[in-house]
């Protein structure tokens, strides 16, 4: 059940703070149950996950609108018990790899999305010079305790983020997945259907795919296109054998250059446009079960798009309204790449803020 449409925009700005299994269940129409078993290996840097039937996927088609009408969560409704207990598996030398990168004011960003500020709205000094009318009474306070707080006004898109199911709209009438439209759901204070507060905790078994590292380079060039038989070739450098369930991430090199807080800009730039197309995307999810992708970049995706389009962002539409399948950004894959720990369990938990297009500046981790 792909849908074609023509892609709409949706800028959304807020202020805020801050498996592998092996069977496979396949499904056609709404979600009925077909069947399928498909053997899979776990790969060189860990084991192969407990087998698990995978609900909701199936191979050619990946996973789309087939969870009912009322749906907000895509393709992250196959995490189950079962499958999050053996990605959990994984974890066996408690190692821990800080995937998130850290934001500041001054950090790189998409150029659709608002520049952040972090403003102190408490502090000793302010209470102190400015006598503020909110703080405890000197009487009150003779140890003189006071406190730190800031105010942000920062884009729900930046940092290491995952896009909600609401980020993409497509066509004249703005619908995003399972057919919410803006109509009907959308508002001043953010879309009211698959919003960022829907996506689940995600623990999953993570493959990391590491395409620089393949092709003996620091970061790739800028608008370098990643295909599906850069993926195959290095997941076969790697050992790795993908299953359906899995969290895929990309590695392009870009976050080496982010630094302590991203703010070398044009360095950056250099490299943040490459990324697998549309192609390579379509492998991942329809063939391989891909239960969610993203990349050390702003856009996972490579641009411009190396084919024709009728929208500058072909795999945004098609990961986020087609496929109901959640985007990772930013994610850094430094750590992992350095200990060519190339399977891992992938947790992830998003900020839990109304509203929100995005979870925005996380800190997702990996355990081996």
């Amino acid at each position: 059940m792909r849908m074609h449409r023509t892609l709409g925009t949706l800028a959304v700005l807020t202020l805020g703070a801050f498996s592998g299994g092996l069977l496979v269940l396949a499904t056609s129409g709404r979600g009925t149950a077909e069947a399928a078993a498909e053997p899979v290996e776990g790969g060189a840097g860990g084991a192969t996950a407990q087998a698990e039937p995978i609900r909701g996927w199936q191979k050619g088609r990946g996973w789309g609108w087939i969870w009912g009408k009322d749906d907000e969560v895509g393709s992250l409704n196959a995490m189950t018990d079962r499958s999050r207990a053996a990605a959990m598996a994984l974890a066996t030398r408690g190692e821990v790899y800080d995937l998130g990168l850290t934001y500041s004011r001054r950090s790189f960003k998409f150029s659709g999305h608002s520049p952040g500020e972090i403003i102190s709205f408490r502090s000793p000094d302010g209470i102190r010079r400015m006598k503020d009318p909110d703080a405890p009474p000197e009487a009150k306070n003779q140890g003189q305790v006071y406190w730190h707080s800031a105010a942000l006004f920062i884009s729900d898109n930046v940092a290491t983020q995952i896009d909600g199911l609401a980020h993409i709209t497509a066509g004249a009438d703005d619908h995003w997945y399972n057919g919410f439209k803006e109509a009907d759901w959308g508002g001043d204070w953010g879309p009211r259907k698959c919003d960022a507060s829907t996506i689940p905790p995600i623990v999953a078994r993570g493959v990391l795919i590491d395409v620089a590292a393949f092709k003996k380079v620091d970061a790739l060039p800028g608008h370098t296109v990643i295909s599906t038989q850069d993926l195959k070739d290095t997941l076969a450098w790697e050992g790795v054998t993908l299953a359906p369930g899995d969290v895929v991430l990309v590695r392009t090199g870009t976050a080496r250059y982010w630094g302590e807080d991203g703010a070398d800009h044009a360095r950056l730039a250099e490299h943040d446009t490459a990324g697998p197309d549309l192609d390579a995307t379509r492998w991942l999810v329809e063939d391989q079960g891909a239960i969610m992708v993203g990349a050390d970049t702003s856009g996972y995706e490579v641009s411009p798009s190396p084919k024709p389009a009728d929208t500058i962002i072909p795999v945004h539409r098609y990961l986020l309204v087609e496929q109901g399948v959640h985007l990772g950004e930013f994610h850094n894959l430094e750590g992992l790449s350095k200990a060519k720990a190339y399977t891992f369990c992938y947790v992830a938990a998003v900020n839990k803020i109304k509203g929100t297009a995005a979870g925005f500046t996380l800190r997702p981790l990996a355990l081996r």
